[in-house]
């Protein structure tokens, strides 16, 4: 696990705007809009010419010239100590999306990954986006849903990058997929988890332990340590639908942070009491005036 004073994380969840709040968050996080050295890697792509292609085009638009994105391979002789080398003297890498499995496979126990742990440890920012930020924790999850044949894809949990800590499990696109079942099956199987589900053109900014939701959408997380009271998790073989009792789920709206230690959001945590947190007497008091 990563310090928790090291660098900055910018996790998107997919399908962010060349201009919205998002992907500024990390331009502005690695000053690429006045200079500062950007390494972009599309590994996780299944085209990663046209990825490569749509990032330089991407980054181009919005003002950040100091961007490379080399072709990645772990093969190649020569490649891997190239790009390395690349990033040791970076202000950020960007990580693209496509298939975050795909791209642990790719980077796992190259020197390309240990430069990119050794920028993050050094305060330098890795952001990524839809596979790209699911790959940073220290597990990263896939499958679990329906194909496009009406099939269940296995559920597949495997190491990840490890620059998140605190037992987090990053899924992406989360409110636009539908994605909460897929998150709660995922907690409800490994209650160490913390789960956290990034809307699209939406920022999970992580400094010290804490992640400031920035862009359109928001941040859900799904708890299930020391509450979960009953599931059939690992009984689904069956046929039977996931039934479990008692998880913690919350959504941070944007601008607002999420405490990643104490699993809650910071205004809460915070030893100066919010003007947004509800007085637990009121609360009592406030009736229901129609679903919510």
């Amino acid at each position: 696990m990563r310090t928790e004073h090291a660098g900055t994380l910018v996790l998107i969840g997919g399908a962010c705007s060349s201009h919205g709040h998002a992907l500024r968050s990390f331009l502005e996080a690695s000053n690429a809009l006045n200079g500062g050295r950007v390494i972009g890697l599309t590994a996780a792509s299944g085209e990663e010419a046209e990825s490569t292609a749509y990032w330089n085009g991407v980054f181009a638009s919005v003002g950040a010239r100091n961007v490379e994105i080399p072709s990645f391979s772990r093969t190649v002789e020569g490649v891997d100590a190239r790009v390395a080398s690349m990033i040791d003297e970076a202000d950020a890498v960007f990580l693209g999306g496509g298939d975050q499995v795909k791209l642990v496979t790719a980077l796992s126990g190259t020197r390309t990954e240990k430069a990119i742990c050794d920028l993050y440890t050094r305060g330098g920012v890795v952001g990524g986006t839809s596979a790209g930020a699911a790959a940073v924790t220290q597990l990263t999850m896939a499958g679990g849903e329906i194909d496009i044949e009406g099939n269940l894809v296995e559920q597949y949990i495997g190491p990840g990058l490890g620059l998140l800590g605190y037992d987090a499990i990053i899924d992406t696109h989360f409110s636009q997929r539908r994605r909460l079942q897929r998150l709660f099956l995922v907690v409800a199987s490994n209650t160490h988890l913390f789960g956290l589900g990034i809307d699209e053109d939406t920022a999970l900014v992580v400094r010290d332990g804490v992640g400031e939701v920035i862009g359109a959408g928001g941040v859900t997380f799904v708890d299930g340590r020391d509450t979960v009271r009953f599931d059939n998790a690992h009984d689904l073989e069956t046929g039977r639908q996931l039934t479990l009792s008692h998880l913690r789920v919350g959504i941070v709206g944007t601008r607002y942070h999420l405490d990643l230690k104490a699993r809650d959001v910071a205004e809460l945590v915070s030893e100066t009491p919010s003007p947004h947190r509800r007085d637990p007497d009121q609360a009592e008091r406030v009736e229901s005036h129609g679903p919510i």
